[in-house]
């Protein structure tokens, strides 16, 4: 049942989440309202527990790991996965593509199944115009969701897929509240979905080019249709035309018959 293969579309979502909030910036302006200094707001992909703690962390003069975290930053992480049963497929529908030169295989792949990745994406400032500003950068595009289309397979360059991006929560928490050796951190978490859609593998089949049919009529049938006779045999043969048809090009197919037997009772059946 089981085969190798591995599409990295779990990699790809997380790389893909990630680049949409690479390039946010924080302002400090003087009152005049001329800007002092614009900041780059740093990106990771790390769980809220442990970012929390490297940023709370007392800076060393002995240990250079103990180096405290500048302000204001950015993280996230994956929560959960879900299955999204709005929006399963048939799974008998299929895709098929050019296996490289070859004239009698074709790559195919079947209905991916439909999941939703949960995001939860992390604000971490010192000061509340800080979280505010980064946070205002973001809620415009979310309206409620925003979309992206991707490439999510390899190989097959000609398949897109748009991917929603929806906002489901925003949620606000500020410690300030606690000893003074503490370090405030207000924290914007905000929720997120992605649908994404994961495929099987890749499979290669052969190019059938021509079918042959056998075809039985009882008497019963023959004498409804007005053909005296004890019973027909009828053989059909299809092929593709031209017989050298490459996959995905522009072809028909030619049908030839074979009766079986006295066919002057029965042959305008067919005809």
């Amino acid at each position: 049942m089981f085969q190798y293969f591995y599409h990295e579309r779990i990699r790809k979502a997380v790389a893909t989440f990630g680049t949409i909030f690479n390039d946010i910036h924080v302002q400090r302006t003087a009152k005049n309202g001329s800007i002092i200094d614009q900041t780059k707001v740093p990106l990771a992909y790390a769980p809220k527990d442990k970012y929390l703690e490297r940023i709370r962390e007392n800076p060393s003069l002995v240990d250079n790991t103990k180096v405290a975290l500048k302000l204001p930053r950015m993280s996230f992480e994956i929560t959960s996965l879900a299955y999204d049963p709005e929006r399963i497929l048939p799974k008998n529908n299929n895709y098929n593509k050019a296996y490289g030169a070859s004239t009698t295989h074709v790559n195919k792949i079947y209905s991916p199944a439909p999941y939703t990745i949960f995001f939860s994406l992390n604000i971490y400032a010192k000061l509340q115009d800080d979280a505010l500003q980064i946070v205002e950068q973001i809620l415009p595009y979310f309206n409620p969701q925003y979309t992206l289309t991707l490439k999510p397979l390899s190989g097959f360059e000609d398949i897109k897929e748009d991917v929603p991006i929806t906002l489901q929560s925003v949620a606000f928490q500020d410690d300030f509240e606690g000893s003074l050796e503490q370090r405030r951190t207000i924290i914007y978490t905000l929720d997120f979905g992605m649908r994404v859609n994961f495929h099987g593998p890749i499979r290669q089949d052969r190019i059938i080019k021509k079918t042959t049919t056998d075809v039985y009529i009882d008497k019963t049938t023959l004498l409804t249709s007005g053909a005296d006779s004890d019973g027909l045999y009828v053989k059909q043969i299809t092929t593709s035309n031209p017989a050298n048809a490459q996959p995905f090009s522009d072809f028909g197919f030619t049908t030839a018959t074979e009766y079986y037997g006295d066919s002057s009772q029965w042959k305008h059946i067919f005809n």
